[in-house]
């Protein structure tokens, strides 16, 4: 009777937090639509374009850097007012082609330097900040290797530096894959939501955003004004724009001005940039929060929506505790029938999945248009994508813990492939990560107690949770099998 008190109370716990979650995010959506309606004007373009610096950080990028290089090459500024710095990490044979292609770029007469780091100091935030210190720019422009800008996309973003106080314009990230396979379609899915929805709401909301680590371009004196580029999280990006915005900076979003990427086609690759993502994001929650919290300047409902933007990732936490309970969960139903009224207000609390459905189905509208078929569409998208991120809660949660608990581990970059087509060509290429860990057991594990789950609803004659549970059976199934087949 005891355990059954605290599974409860656990349970309960958790999916009162993730419903508190799911009613900031709903504000945004709010906020996101309150934005639609308002006419932007384009600001007018300087008499005299200011001096640029594009930082490229590379490391052991040789599918992408020559598409880089002839992308960023076609920007539409004045030749006398542009630097490009080709940051180079590399250890491997990419180094010497890299310098090459950089070495090529400058005989054509572009302003181009190749800056090649010893050692990896703070990986890509140590890049950055070595590369500032050399460049001659007013403002930085920051690229990953996978990104691919429009020609004119200074020309779109530099004339919204209007004002002193703008430290960041911001661009929405596209997709040149989008449509590749089911992995990259639930990517896109996800980060739709996160550029179109979650920007635009908490710039509209006057919340804090982030710089999403590329795509972007700083104002350098924000940078140097923040304590420039500093290398004690993963995600020095939202480390950055959380510090330059509580010295008073404001950043410009521009979800009109879209930069085409590469998205992870390989799992291994798209676990490493969710471990990435989700540690750094709670190694900024310790490092920021506590400030923002004590701010006078902020209001109470920034700082709300600042604390579960910092803490968004710990979701997957509270999804995998709710998961693991939801089975036990089964069998005190059945064995304790006078708790009704317990599990009526527990089943209330699941009105969150519904409150993430409209806000999904508000950015998929948004770039897939509305209709029935396309309600159809997105909803066997929906419950894909939150099966399969429920199958890598496993991995995303031991990311949380590091980052909450000080764990330091270095940058694992994602390795990019130049696809942008239907081609099976990567699948040969290096940086493949094929190397299997006790935590895949973990998830092939969970794929076998969702089974049971399932036979759980038989012999309980309860189905509240079935779908739930073929849900996850789906997701700890789909993850297994491409973590153990993963050219398949």
């Amino acid at each position: 009777m005891i355990l059954d008190y605290i599974i409860i109370g656990i349970y309960s716990i958790a999916l009162l937090v993730i419903l508190l979650y799911s009613l900031a995010q709903l504000q945004l959506v709010l906020n996101y639509k309150k934005a639609k309606q308002q006419v932007s004007k384009n600001p007018i373009e300087p008499q005299e374009w200011p001096k640029v610096t594009i930082q490229l950080p590379l490391y052991n990028e040789k599918y992408v850097v020559k598409r880089l290089l002839d992308n960023i090459s076609k920007l539409e500024y004045p030749s006398s007012q542009l630097e490009i710095q080709v940051l180079d990490d590399s250890t491997d044979e990419s180094k010497a082609y890299t310098k090459k292609l950089t070495e090529d770029l400058i005989q054509r007469g572009i302003n181009a330097k190749y800056i090649h780091r010893t050692n990896r100091i703070d990986f890509k935030a140590g890049a950055l900040r070595e590369g500032l210190d050399e460049a001659e720019g007013e403002f930085i422009a920051v690229f990953d290797a996978d990104f691919l800008p429009q020609p004119n996309w200074l020309k779109q973003t530099i004339p919204h530096f209007n004002t002193p106080h703008i430290g960041v314009v911001q661009t929405r990230w596209g997709h040149v894959n989008r449509d590749y396979s089911l992995l990259t379609k639930i990517q896109a899915f996800a980060l739709d939501f996160h550029f179109l929805v979650e920007q635009v709401g908490r710039k509209y909301g006057g919340h804090f955003i982030n710089f999403n680590g590329t795509a972007g371009i700083w104002r350098k004196s924000c940078i140097l004004d923040a304590g420039n580029w500093q290398g004690d999280t993963l995600t020095e990006d939202l480390d950055l724009s959380y510090r330059a915005q509580l010295r008073g900076w404001t950043f410009t979003y521009l979800k009109d001005v879209v930069t085409p990427a590469e998205l992870p086609v390989v799992l291994s690759a798209a676990r490493s940039q969710q471990f990435r993502w989700n540690k750094g994001a709670a190694e900024n929650f310790k490092k920021n929060f506590s400030e923002i919290w004590c701010s006078k300047d902020l209001k109470p409902l920034s700082k709300l929506h600042s604390f579960f933007h910092l803490l968004n990732s710990s979701m997957f936490l509270l999804i995998l505790t709710v998961a693991i309970l939801s089975i036990p969960i089964l069998y005190i139903k059945f064995q304790q029938e006078s708790w009704d009224i317990i599990f009526y207000i527990l089943a209330a609390m699941g009105s969150s999945t519904f409150i993430f459905m409209y806000g999904y189905w508000t950015s998929y509208k948004e770039i897939h248009k509305g209709g029935l078929v396309s309600f159809f569409k997105f909803i066997g998208l929906f419950i894909t994508f939150f099966s399969i991120a429920m199958g890598l809660s496993v991995h995303n949660s031991l990311a949380i813990l590091e980052g909450h608990f000080n764990k330091k581990s270095a940058f694992i970059r994602t390795p990019k492939f130049d696809i942008s087509s239907n081609t099976d060509t990567w699948k040969d290429k290096t940086y493949i990560n094929k190397k299997l860990s006790i935590l895949n057991g973990v998830e092939l594990l969970l794929f076998c107690y969702f089974i049971y789950g399932l036979y759980s609803a038989y012999l309980t004659q309860d189905f509240g949770l079935v779908i739930f549970h073929l849900m996850l059976t789906f997701g700890f199934g789909f993850i297994s099998f491409k973590t153990l087949f993963p050219n398949h």
